[in-house]
């Protein structure tokens, strides 16, 4: 039996990031949590307060205890990884990158995606400074071996999130459905869409820590349930026990002239198709299997929501977008 590893996670108590800690410490993984100590560590992780911008924080943090596998969650520009690879070249067996697959080019011809499709993506500041710290990692693989792995996440969901176009960590379309709101979906409601439970995806990254043959490689790490918008809609309805929910279908083009923040979250993402292949990640890792599909994960984020209510409080941000949207639709007559 190999030793176990010591996993360092930069963010470990997001919406993706904690359900791969349990699952670690489940399965014997020594594991450090590197935080600034707003948020509790899942229990079992070793918490190390420091702030990951700070590299000589960083290290009185470690104490000389360095970890075999650094995952990077937090990770959104080149001079971040950069201090990371100051921090642990040479160091460390593998160096994790949470990336997206936002990087991928718009608009999408091709699918299913694959990780070696084409990159690119112009609508997305986010994008663009993940493809960025990718480049920046590779070349660091191609020059010194520095052991990078990358990751490509689609739209990943915990039990304390609600997929939606606009913002997954926010109840607001479940709110104004039960108290008979509109919300909108974006065009017909006929795009493509991928959801992946985080504790599916907890299995595939676990299975990718430790392994040689991910070096210098990206991988998808997402559910193969696709899903249309309206069968997304229809499951959260199903689930809420919400018979005649008002669901304007708005085209995309209408939304982000009224509201221009928009053009990142539909055009440069939910507004193209997302559907992945994941033919790459489940050659090395056998036992990756997403078991939940989104009718069970759906459930899950409603029975959380309603089990207390002080969890059942509106954004106002996202509140007014479907609100102003919803309004600005029906007044076209």
């Amino acid at each position: 039996m190999n030793p176990p590893l010591h996993v360092l996670f930069l963010g470990g108590t997001g919406n993706i990031s904690t359900a791969a800690v349990e699952l670690l410490l489940a399965r014997g993984q020594r594991v450090s949590v590197l935080t600034r100590g707003r948020l509790p560590v899942p229990a079992g992780a070793r918490a190390l307060l420091a702030d990951r911008h700070d590299e000589a924080a960083v290290r009185r943090a470690l104490g000389g205890d360095w970890p075999d596998v650094v995952i990077n969650f937090i990770g959104y520009t080149p001079a971040e990884v950069a201090l990371d690879h100051a921090l642990f070249a040479g160091r460390i067996r593998q160096y994790v990158f949470i990336s997206t697959t936002m990087v991928y080019a718009v608009p999408r011809r091709h699918l299913p995606l694959t990780e070696d499709g084409p990159r690119g993506n112009p609508l997305s500041p986010y994008a663009q400074q993940k493809i960025a710290c990718e480049d920046w990692l590779l070349e660091k693989w191609r020059a010194e071996k520095f052991p990078v792995t990358l990751v490509r996440p689609s739209h990943t969901y915990g039990p304390t999130w609600l997929p939606n176009p606009i913002k997954s960590s926010s109840f607001v379309p479940l709110l104004r459905l039960e108290a008979g709101q509109p919300v909108f979906m974006h065009d017909d409601g006929q795009g493509l869409w991928t959801l992946t439970a985080a504790s599916d995806f907890a299995i595939g990254l676990a299975g990718l820590l430790g392994h040689a043959g991910t070096l210098g490689e990206a991988f998808h790490i997402t559910s193969d349930e696709v899903l249309t918008w309206n069968q997304i809609y229809a499951e959260i309805c199903r689930a809420a026990g919400i018979r005649a929910p008002e669901i304007l279908k708005i085209p995309t083009a209408f939304l982000c002239e009224l509201l221009p923040a928009l053009r990142e979250k539909l055009p440069a993402d939910k507004a193209e198709p997302g559907v992945f292949d994941n033919a790459k990640i489940k050659r090395l890792v056998p036992d990756f299997d997403c078991r939940k599909n989104f009718r069970a994960g759906i459930a899950e984020s409603i029975a959380w929501l309603r089990a207390d209510p002080k969890r059942q409080v509106r954004d106002a941000e996202t509140d007014v977008i479907f609100e102003r949207a919803c309004a600005a639709w029906k007044a076209r007559g």
